[in-house]
């Protein structure tokens, strides 16, 4: 389905499955919400699986950047206003995450669980914000994503995944390879402005799912364990062999915390 923002872009999102309880899978950059696939499999079975597609990474007409993560949080908003769901579990990867937690800011009545994967409440320190603005400006002035496919997608696997499950690489590089070079540029820049999401995570009494991956060279185990320690009713989960993509690298242990995180 699409949905229009009020800003008049377009916000694709797919449903999968049915029941009373709605949970919504966000992706982590440069992705799209294919990489979800075996969690949406797993879940829908039980409960309805909204994947939405944050603007900029499919459609080349969305609104002008930079994309802040409450722009984002209300384009899942108004996805759920369109399906007529009021209240959701909500689950972020990397940028999901955050996009999570702005969502959870804005709209914390509509938030009956949070889980964020391999995710972090901390703004950019000035010299990850300053890296996500130079990758953008050289995004644009090539006019191609192939930069943001160099950076991230080599850091995202554990290193002997990296080497070994060659088809989940190329999965993944073919992913990144689709955003558009404009979208990618908006994203970064936005991810460069996020404010700290560590003052709204000890107010949010709710069920919390934190997920690291235990080869994640982008966030490290103390800081996934920081994480859900600050949370009031946080839980950490390592996935041991996983990098900084366990829906790929350990997707069925990775399922199965999600699902008892639903079951809570």
């Amino acid at each position: 389905m699409q949905v229009f923002a009020d800003d008049g872009a377009r916000v694709d999102a797919r449903v999968d499955g049915s029941g009373s309880t709605t949970i919504v899978l966000i992706a982590g950059f440069p992705l799209t919400r294919e990489i979800w696939n075996s969690q949406a499999d797993a879940l829908s079975k039980r409960y309805r699986v909204v994947r939405p597609n944050l603007r900029g990474t499919v459609a080349p007409d969305a609104a002008n950047g930079p994309y802040l993560m409450e722009r984002l949080a209300a384009d899942i908003a108004a996805v759920l206003d369109a399906l007529g769901i009021e209240r959701v579990a909500i689950a972020g990867h990397s940028l999901g995450g955050y996009v999570a937690m702005a969502f959870a800011r804005m709209f914390a009545e509509r938030v009956s669980r949070v889980a964020l994967v391999c995710s972090r409440l901390a703004a950019d320190t000035p010299q990850q914000a300053a890296s996500r603005r130079d990758l953008a400006e050289r995004v644009e002035r090539e006019n191609s994503v192939q930069p943001v496919v160099d950076a991230y997608v080599p850091r995202l696997f554990a290193p002997r995944a990296f080497q070994a499950r060659l088809d989940l690489v190329a999965f993944v590089r073919e992913m990144a390879s689709r955003l558009p070079p404009g979208g990618a540029a908006a994203l970064l820049r936005g991810m460069a402005l996020r404010a700290s999401a560590e003052d709204i995570a000890c107010d949010l009494d709710v069920p919390a799912l934190v997920a690291g991956g235990g080869r994640d060279v982008l966030v490290s185990i103390e800081e996934t364990r920081a994480t859900a320690a600050a949370f009031p009713r946080g839980r950490a989960v390592l996935l041991e062999e996983s990098g900084h993509l366990p829906m790929l690298e350990e997707p069925d242990m990775l399922s199965g915390a999600l699902g008892a995180w639903l079951s809570e």
